[in-house]
């Protein structure tokens, strides 16, 4: 298949384009910015096309003699705190991406979207709520959308980004330490996404993925401690401290937390329902995998010590 993929300069599709490649697909790589993935562009089986992926009339163009479109864009937060860069980014660009493909003539699309979208209050939530409807409602297409809740692996912006902060400080006051959540593996998700193109089953279908357990994000931050081999006192902070932290990270560049987040965080970000059985894949836990890239050794000691943390 020729398949076109939109956001895959990012985390997920840093991991997803060599499972496709693998799997015999060729996929062209939609970016604003060519020049900054350099490595994309000399990996056999991708082409790498400089886009505004916001133009109608450019996804039209690159849509062309496509098979199948996969839709990866999605941020966290936006500049702003009125939800406008989540609207643009969630679910004006997938009435641009739902158009194109009707005038291209693709009718196959994959979306990664989100656990618990369209539920509570934040406008990430609501605007990947937003999205999902519009592409139910084109029912001339065939669409899988996927749910993941908070996806770890090699690269990732959850165990990394906190162990990069507790680097820095020996006690971290954690806003919603008791917010639940089952991170999925990257391996599990893009395997799935490369069965689910050609799996009629999943046609029209919305797929929960989730890893194998359910933690609290203070169970994660220190589990990321320890991992790292930091010694560090995590301090939960209650709710009416949590909303002012959030409250102050507005303003801080680059928002490693925000009002936003914090509403997100209100729902668990947990499923029973987990779709990676459906393709026969074992959901993996974190603790086999994100020693192995957090910590920078191999040796079994270390993990012999994460064992002796999780009781497994």
């Amino acid at each position: 298949m020729r398949i076109v993929l939109l956001g895959a300069t990012g985390f997920v599709g840093h991991h997803l384009l060599p499972a496709l490649v693998s799997a015999g697909h060729r996929c062209v790589v939609l970016t604003r910015y060519s020049q900054g993935c350099r490595e994309l562009a000399v990996t056999p089986g991708v082409e790498l096309h400089q886009a505004n992926i916001y133009d109608p009339d450019q996804l039209k163009t690159h849509f062309e003699g496509a098979d199948a479109v996969i839709n990866l864009v999605g941020i966290l937060n936006e500049s702003g705190r009125k939800g406008k860069g989540f609207y643009r980014a969630h679910v004006e660009l997938v009435e641009t991406i739902i158009a194109a493909c009707r005038v291209a003539g693709v009718n196959r699309l994959v979306h990664v979207s989100a656990l618990n979208a369209g539920k509570g209050s934040s406008h990430y939530l609501l605007s990947k709520g937003r999205a999902e409807e519009l592409i139910r409602k084109a029912d001339d297409l065939v669409a899988t959308i996927l749910q993941p809740s908070v996806i770890f692996g090699e690269g990732d912006d959850f165990f990394n980004r906190f162990a990069g902060l507790l680097k820095f400080v020996p006690v971290l006051p954690l806003a919603c330490p008791e917010a639940k959540m089952q991170p999925v593996w990257v391996g599990d998700l893009t395997a799935a996404m490369v069965l689910t193109l050609e799996d009629p089953e999943t046609f029209g279908k919305t797929l929960v993925m989730v890893g194998p357990e359910a933690y609290s994000l203070r169970e994660l931050v220190e589990y990321t401690a320890t991992v790292a081999g930091l010694k560090r006192k995590v301090i939960g902070l209650s709710d009416s401290l949590s909303r002012l932290q959030a409250k102050l990270m507005d303003f801080v560049p680059g928002k490693p937390f925000s009002s936003d987040n914090y509403q997100s965080l209100q729902i668990e970000n947990t499923s029973i329902e987990n779709s990676l059985w459906h393709f026969g894949i074992t959901p993996r836990s974190l603790q086999s995998i994100v020693p192995v890239y957090l910590s920078g050794s191999p040796h079994q000691h270390r993990l012999d010590e994460y064992r002796k943390w999780t009781g497994r």
